[in-house]
C-alpha cells in the first residue's frame, strides 16, 4: 500500500483567524499614520490656523454621517459580503489618503485628508464590530474574542511605530506615510479571504426593536457613548493643548503611545473583572475611574498629567466596550447581534466626533480640559444612578396604590356568588308567602 501521499495539507484558516490578521494590519496601518503626523505641517501651522482648518474639516467630515450612519448597520448586514466589502474598501480608500498625504505633507491640503482618514478609521470599527459575531463559534465566545483583538492591535500598533519611527527619522513623514499605505494594502489582500455573507435577510421587526431599546440597553449606551465621547475630547483637546507646551510633539506622541499601552491593558483584564463583577457593575466602575481621574488629575496640573489623563479615558473606554458587547450579547438575545452592533458603534461614532468639534472650538487651559472629563463622567454617573433608583421604585408605588378589598371593589366583585342547581336562597332573598 502506498503511504506517500504527500505532506498532510495545513487546516484552513478560522474565520476569525482572518479577521485578527486583517485587524492587526488596520490597526498597524493607524500607528504609521499617527507617527507620520508627529512631525507633519499638522503640528508645524500656527495653533489659529489650525483650530480653523480642523473645525472646517470635522463639520464636513461629521455632517455625512448625519444622514448615512442609520444606513451603515442594515446595509452592512443585509448585503451578501456587506461588511467584507466595507472593510475592503476603507483600507483601499486610506492607501490612497496616505498616498496623497505623503504628496501634500506640507500643505493645507493634509487637514482634509487626515480627518478623512480618522472617518474612515470609524466606520471600520463599526464594520468590525458587526462581522465578529459571525467569527466566533457561539456567543460566549464573544467578550473573549473582542478582548483578543484589542490586545492584538494594542501589540501590533506598538511594533508598527518601530518601523514608522525609523523612517520618520531618515526618510521622513512621507516615508512613515508610504510604510502606512503598504500596510493598509495588505489588510485589503487580507479582508477579501473573509466570509461572505447575509446575517440579516430582513428588516429589524417589532420585537427585535423592542430588544435593542429597553431600558438596560440604553442606560449601558449611554454610559459607553460617554466613555467614547471622552476619549475624542481628551485627543484632540491634548492635540492643541501640549502644542504649546514645551517639547509638545513628544509629549503628544506619549500621550499616544501610552494609551495604546492603557488599552492593551484594559483589554487584558476586562475579561477577568467580568468573571468577578456583573457588566453594569463594569460600566460604573468605568466612570468612577474616568470622574475621579479628570478631577483628581486636573488639580495635579501640567503635561504629565495631560499624559495620565489620556492613558485613564483609553483605559476605561476599552474595558467599557467589552462591558457593554457582553451587555448586548446577554440582554438582547432574540436581536440580531451585528445589526445592534453597528447601530450603537455608529452612535458611539456620533459622541467621538461631537466632542471632539468641541475640544477643537473651545479654547481651555489643559487642566479645564482635564476637569470637563471627570465632570461630564461624574454627571453621567449620578443621572444614571437617579434613573435607576425611580426605575425600581416605580413598580412599589403602584402597588401601594391598588385599591383596597373594601371600597374600590368593582361591581363585578359585589356581586353574589352563583348558586348551584338545587341550592336554596339565603333566607333574606327567599319569596314571603301572601299573608
Amino acid at each position: 500500500m502506498n503511504t506517500t501521499r504527500g505532506a498532510p495539507s495545513q487546516p484552513p484558516m478560522s474565520p476569525f483567524t482572518r479577521l485578527a490578521v486583517t485587524h492587526a494590519l488596520m490597526m498597524a496601518g493607524d500607528a504609521a499614520m499617527v507617527v507620520a503626523l508627529a512631525d507633519s505641517f499638522f503640528f508645524s501651522v500656527e495653533l489659529d490656523a489650525a483650530r480653523t482648518q480642523v473645525l472646517m474639516f470635522l463639520a464636513i467630515s461629521f455632517a455625512p454621517f448625519l444622514f448615512v450612519a442609520p444606513l451603515i448597520g442594515p446595509l452592512i448586514d443585509r448585503i451578501a459580503g456587506g461588511r467584507r466589502l466595507v472593510i475592503q474598501t476603507v483600507a483601499i480608500a486610506r492607501l490612497v489618503l496616505l498616498i496623497l498625504m505623503a504628496q501634500y505633507i506640507d500643505g493645507i491640503v493634509l487637514f482634509p485628508l487626515v480627518f478623512g482618514s480618522l472617518v474612515l478609521q470609524k466606520t471600520y470599527v463599526v464594520s468590525k464590530s458587526a462581522l465578529v459575531p459571525s467569527t466566533v463559534r457561539s456567543e460566549t465566545e464573544l467578550v473573549e474574542a473582542n478582548s483578543k483583538l484589542g490586545l492584538l492591535s494594542g501589540i501590533t500598533g506598538a511594533v508598527a511605530v518601530i518601523p514608522a519611527g525609523i523612517l520618520l527619522k531618515t526618510v521622513g513623514p512621507g516615508g512613515a506615510l508610504v510604510y502606512g499605505a503598504i500596510l493598509f494594502g495588505l489588510s485589503f489582500a487580507s479582508a477579501t479571504k473573509l466570509p461572505k455573507e447575509v446575517v440579516a435577510d430582513h428588516a429589524a421587526g417589532e420585537e427585535e426593536s423592542a430588544q435593542l431599546h429597553s431600558s438596560g440597553l440604553q442606560v449601558a449606551s449611554l454610559a459607553m457613548t460617554v466613555l467614547r465621547a471622552n476619549v475624542g475630547f481628551t485627543f484632540f483637546h491634548l492635540a492643541f493643548w501640549l502644542r504649546s507646551q514645551d517639547k509638545g510633539t513628544l509629549l503628544f506622541g506619549a500621550a499616544v503611545g501610552v494609551s495604546a499601552v492603557a488599552t492593551m491593558i484594559g483589554n487584558a483584564i476586562a475579561p477577568r473583572l467580568r468573571a468577578r463583577m456583573q457588566e453594569e457593575t463594569m460600566l460604573s466602575a468605568a466612570l468612577v475611574v474616568s470622574a475621579a481621574g479628570g478631577i483628581g488629575l486636573a488639580a495635579l496640573g501640567g503635561p504629565v498629567a495631560g499624559v495620565l489623563v489620556a492613558a485613564v479615558v483609553n483605559f476605561v473606554a476599552s474595558i467599557g466596550r467589552l462591558s457593554f458587547e457582553s451587555i448586548v450579547q446577554r440582554d438582547a438575545p432574540g436581536a440580531n447581534q451585528g445589526r445592534a452592533f453597528a447601530s450603537f458603534e455608529t452612535r458611539f461614532q456620533f459622541a467621538w466626533a461631537a466632542a471632539a468639534f468641541v475640544a477643537v472650538a473651545i479654547r481651555v487651559p489643559g487642566e479645564i480640559g482635564f476637569l470637563i472629563v471627570g465632570v461630564v463622567a461624574a454627571a453621567t454617573l449620578v443621572n444614571l444612578r437617579v434613573g435607576t433608583s425611580r426605575s425600581r421604585s416605580g413598580p412599589k408605588r403602584r402597588r401601594r396604590r391598588r385599591p383596597s378589598q373594601g371600597r374600590g371593589r368593582s361591581r363585578r366583585a359585589r356581586r353574589p356568588p352563583p348558586r348551584a342547581r338545587g341550592q336554596r336562597p339565603p333566607a333574606d332573598r327567599r319569596p314571603r308567602p301572601n299573608s
